[in-house]
């Protein structure tokens, strides 16, 4: 008999890019249907959260950034959503701001799902199937307030 794998922790980060009052978003097919994610991705080894969301930034969408702020840190645990029992995420969401020119986008290791790159207007944002859907108000929040950093919990 073969022991299961043990169950690992992925960490992460993610970027709230905000440019003239639109957000940056992936667009993507994900389990059949078109949403949109924040960029970002895995943490590697000995690297911090900030050093991880301006190297995933830059791979998946060709922009550099400047990491203003962390607002919110989220987990993901697949048994509590009907998900896989040995998926646990904690993903850090930094607010960031474009240090190279917004229009040239385009990065050379796009994530498997992502069909595209989209500036969206922050208040259609509400609107948009956006992964996950907690994230939805609190982005659109920022139009109008600066929020402090907070655990958003373990959100699907």
């Amino acid at each position: 008999m073969t022991d299961a794998p043990a169950p690992v922790i992925r960490t992460a980060a993610k970027a709230v890019v905000l440019h003239d009052g639109r957000i940056l978003l992936q667009r993507a097919t994900w389990d059949g249907q078109e949403c949109y994610f924040l960029p970002g991705g895995g943490q590697q080894p000995g690297e911090s959260f900030a050093a991880t969301v301006v190297r995933e930034v830059h791979e998946e969408t060709g922009l550099a950034v400047r990491v203003e702020q962390m607002l919110w840190l989220r987990e993901y645990i697949g048994a509590h959503h009907d998900g896989d029992p040995a998926d646990h995420r904690v993903e850090a969401i930094f607010a960031c701001t474009p240090t190279s020119d917004p229009g040239q986008l385009g990065g050379h290791a796009h994530d498997d799902l992502q069909t595209g790159l989209e500036w969206v207007p922050q208040e259609k944002v509400p609107a948009l199937n956006l992964l996950p859907h907690a994230l939805r108000e609190p982005i659109a929040a920022l139009a109008t307030a600066t929020p402090e950093a907070r655990y958003l919990g373990d959100i699907a």
